[in-house]
């Protein structure tokens, strides 16, 4: 059972800490869900192993313990809409790394605009501002359940629950200063574009004479 002061790790460490493949695949998912250490990669990756291996055991069973256990294994991935009544154990080895790492809640937060960046999205989890549920959830890697995407919230106690304020402001308005930004680099462009043809018109080419009254 093990000891409660030494609790069972949840994640399997690579067999060596320096290869260059797994390395070259972690960088950039550490970049794009705004990861603190590779061992939220492998924390991800273990929970999807665990699916995999249900289910590989499960694809050959035909006994009546066998589809309890894959119906168990199904409501469960459906909770995380990683599944659908019609999934079979089969095509749950098609689920990928970036399945479970779409259920994080610092993931959740950021996709649902509650926070500028990835790495925002994580501060303000840690600081006690995100609430799931009613309930404060501290920890980024909290595995966010389908129902419970729209009750991801601040904390209504907290000052970035409401609107006004600066932080909010400028997640509201992200779309429309991308939109802006790209308005006026197109501009800008046109502009170059027109100044550098108008300069190819006056030039004089090289082997035309001037001429003299």
């Amino acid at each position: 059972m093990g000891s409660i002061k030494k609790p069972r790790k949840k994640y399997s460490p690579p067999s060596h800490p320096w290869q260059r493949l797994r390395i070259g695949e972690e960088r950039p998912l550490t970049k794009e869900y705004g990861l603190q250490t590779k061992k939220e990669i492998w924390k991800a990756r273990y929970i999807l192993k665990t699916f995999k291996n249900s289910a590989k055991k499960l694809i050959a069973s035909t006994t009546k313990q066998g589809g309890l256990e894959n119906k168990q294994l199904i409501d469960r991935l459906k909770k995380y809409g990683m599944a659908t009544d019609e999934t079979k154990p089969a095509e749950i080895l098609n689920l990928t790394l970036n399945d479970i790492m779409n259920r994080r809640l610092q993931t959740v937060v950021f996709r649902n605009n509650l926070a500028r960046t990835i790495k925002q999205a994580r501060q303000f989890i840690i600081h006690g501002h995100i609430f799931v549920d009613g309930r404060k959830i501290t920890v980024p890697s909290y595995m966010v359940l389908k129902g419970e995407e729209d009750k991801v919230m601040f904390d209504t106690a907290s000052s970035l629950a409401s609107n006004t304020h600066p932080e909010r402001a400028t997640v509201e308005m992200k779309e429309e200063d991308v939109k802006r930004k790209a308005e006026a680099k197109k501009k800008k462009e046109e502009k170059k574009q027109g100044r550098l043809k108008n300069n190819t018109m006056r030039r004089r080419p090289r082997n035309e004479k001037r001429t003299t009254n």
